[in-house]
């Protein structure tokens, strides 16, 4: 990033805060007519928020080259994104693909010998964007909040990387995380895995795949996941357009990951919704009303209960897709974003 790149950024950040810090009246009258959605009303924050994005009139992410398509979602990151304070980041190298570690103020740095429980994440992005950039900043929350070590690891994406090589790197990342945990300051005993949206996904089927091999894992954190490609449902009707993740870029992004050569959406790699979902690791599974994910993500929690999985399921009202990067800008995103670490701090603390 170059120091114009970032003083651009700097000043469209300290734009964005004035305007969306201005009194909740205010905020209404610029933000239009409230909308609501089966007895549900988008935040007004959250509107405002959305109605400067499509005054900006950006390109949509797939009419974009790759490298610019990627360049741009670190720049929207970098709008949204907040700044928590932190015991400890830095960079390292995880099973040979780039990662970064991050501390809290809390931890005990492996003084009472046992280690910090420890949360593998994978972003999120459609698997096609995102990076340990665009998610420092949940990264950073999750992590102080929660009171985890986190380990945001960056995955192979496609198209030039195709199914399933984002799942192999998963999968590939949470066995060298187990092989050093306690160089990583972690306690081998309490380790999860979790992501958003694509990355949720990932660590949805990561789940699966490591109970199958009979490897115990802590607990699972599945933030608005992707579990069937694919579904038709009614949060994907309903919350098609305008509400910061539109539909046909959704399915876009899958064609682009999922691709040729035979994957179909019903294959539990790709869709872990239609895997053998007994026996998992406890999970909290958070989704948001106006997101065109609600229901995939809402199918999931009500189908690993039904398996006798231990849930905590919290659909948030007033929210989109992408809030867990939004708070800086949003009180409510803010403490749906506590609620959801408070329950799996609860989890890996166990």
């Amino acid at each position: 990033m170059t120091a114009l790149t970032r003083a651009r950024d700097a000043v469209e950040r300290r734009l964005l805060t004035t305007v969306l810090g201005l009194p909740e009246g205010l905020q209404r009258r610029l933000a239009g007519k409230p909308v609501e959605l089966d007895g549900d009303t988008l935040a007004t924050d959250l509107q405002l928020m959305l109605r400067l994005k499509k005054a900006a009139r950006l390109p949509a992410v797939e009419t974009l080259p790759i490298d610019k398509a990627r360049a741009a979602t670190r720049h929207e990151a970098a709008q949204a994104g907040g700044d928590q304070s932190i015991g400890e980041v830095r960079d390292l190298t995880a099973a040979g693909l780039p990662a970064r570690l991050y501390v809290p103020t809390s931890s005990t740095g492996g003084a009472t010998g046992g280690g910090d429980p420890l949360l593998v994440f994978f972003h999120g992005g459609g698997f096609f964007v995102g990076d340990l950039d665009t998610h420092d900043a949940p990264c950073r929350l999750i992590a102080e909040r929660a009171g985890v070590r986190v380990l945001s690891v960056e995955y192979h994406q496609g198209p030039e990387h195709p199914f399933p090589a984002a799942h192999d790197d998963a999968e590939r990342a949470y066995h060298w995380v187990v092989d050093h945990a306690r160089e990583l300051g972690a306690d081998p005993e309490r380790i999860g895995v979790g992501g958003d949206s694509a990355g949720g996904n990932l660590a949805a089927v990561t789940a699966q795949h490591l109970r199958d091999r009979g490897h115990e894992l802590t607990a699972q954190l599945l933030i608005y996941p992707v579990t069937e490609m694919g579904a038709d449902t009614d949060s994907f009707r309903d919350n098609a357009e305008g509400y910061f993740l539109d539909a046909d870029t959704m399915l876009w992004f899958g064609a682009q990951y999922a691709g040729p050569a035979g994957v179909y959406p019903g294959d539990p790699r790709l869709s872990p919704r239609h895997g053998d979902l007994a026996g998992l690791a406890p999970a909290v599974v958070v989704t948001a009303q106006f997101d065109p994910l609600r229901d995939d993500g809402d199918g999931y929690a009500r189908a690993l209960a039904e398996a006798g999985v231990r849930v905590e399921h919290r659909q948030f009202p007033g929210l989109i897709h992408g809030f867990v990067d939004m708070g800086r800008h949003s009180p409510a995103a803010d403490a749906a974003v506590l609620e959801t670490c408070r329950l799996f701090g609860d989890l890996l603390h166990r």
